[in-house]
């Protein structure tokens, strides 16, 4: 039986009218900061989905959308230091374009880092990332983000498509897990 959030969340972290008004600023920054531009979006599936779709809807500028999805594999606790598969590449080609890679949460940002560095080869006009949450303080590779929706504490954070084991995605604000009573299945 899957366990109700409300017995694991800790803390709101980031409430729903909070989190819309900074996406709404964030689509009004990308909206004149890419106009006349060749705009395609790149989603990082499947956590960035729902930054994607709010945060398009506050894009006045005409864009395109593509999705990636991408894991990280390695030995050891820190997967996210190994290898980086492509599990879905795009369908578009990106030279030429300008470029935005949506993500939802940052941390080590390993990566992203390699998806970066694998789409910078298809030699698009530019290429940045913006990102919903920021756990700066974990960064240990420097990624390129222009756009940063929240800078967070190194927290285990949920809801508003980030998920606990597949779950939960669909709230719409960002939770904190209290681990103690996190009951995994």
């Amino acid at each position: 039986m899957i366990q109700d959030y409300h017995d694991f969340l800790a803390e709101v972290l980031i409430p729903e009218d909070t989190l819309q008004k900074r996406i709404a600023e964030l689509g009004e920054q990308i909206s004149h900061d890419y106009q006349g531009k060749n705009l395609l979006l790149i989603c990082i599936l499947r956590g960035g989905v729902v930054f994607l779709t709010d945060l398009m809807r506050h894009i006045k500028t005409p864009h395109a959308i593509e999705f990636m999805a991408v894991s990280s594999y390695g030995s050891g606790k820190r997967a996210s230091e190994g290898q980086v598969r492509i599990t879905l590449d795009l369908n578009t080609n990106i030279m030429g374009r300008d470029v935005l890679v949506v993500e939802d949460i940052i941390d080590s940002g390993h990566t992203l880092f390699s998806v970066i560095e694998m789409l910078s080869t298809r030699k698009p006009n530019s290429l940045y990332i913006c990102t919903l949450l920021d756990k700066t303080e974990r960064r240990e590779v420097k990624v390129p983000v222009r756009y940063c929706g929240f800078e967070i504490p190194n927290k285990f954070v949920f809801g508003y498509g980030l998920d606990i084991d597949e779950y939960y995605r669909n709230l719409p604000f960002i939770g904190v897990v209290d681990l103690k009573r996190y009951q995994h299945n």
